[in-house]
């Protein structure tokens, strides 16, 4: 895998992080996203998920092997996937819908928009194994 490409899926993530949790939240004032998972996606929770694209962020400029921090964003986004498949076994999209269309939209994409992130960092970390 080129630097190019690295480069630009890391700030993808960063921008996809920062950038829906700003639009979704209309900027941290919507707490019908906040009561519908309250221990994950609280106001903080939402914050260090933009933290965690200011890392994204970051790390797009290093220009030597970055597979270790490549493993570790994979492994995080790993636990957003895992978190968002339990949530959706356990609670109604439709009722969150009902409440909020930016809520419902959210639910509806973090954790495949993870998925797609965790995959790209997974095989950032494999793209790297012999560096």
């Amino acid at each position: 895998m080129n630097r190019q490409t690295i480069k630009w899926g890391f700030i993808a993530a960063g921008a996809m992080n920062i950038g829906g949790v700003l639009l979704f939240s209309r900027a941290f004032t919507n707490s019908v996203i906040n009561q519908t998972d309250p221990v994950v996606m609280s106001n903080f929770g939402l914050m260090m998920i933009a933290v965690w694209g200011l890392a994204y962020l970051g790390a797009s400029t290093i220009q030597s092997n970055i597979r270790w921090l490549a493993g570790a964003f994979a492994l995080e986004k790993l636990v957003y996937v895992v978190t968002w498949l339990s949530w959706f076994s356990q609670n109604s999209l439709g009722d969150v819908y009902d409440k909020d269309l930016f809520a419902g939209i959210f639910y509806t994409i973090y954790g495949a928009n993870d998925l797609i992130f965790m995959l790209f960092f997974a095989l950032v970390f494999w793209a790297q194994r012999n560096r």
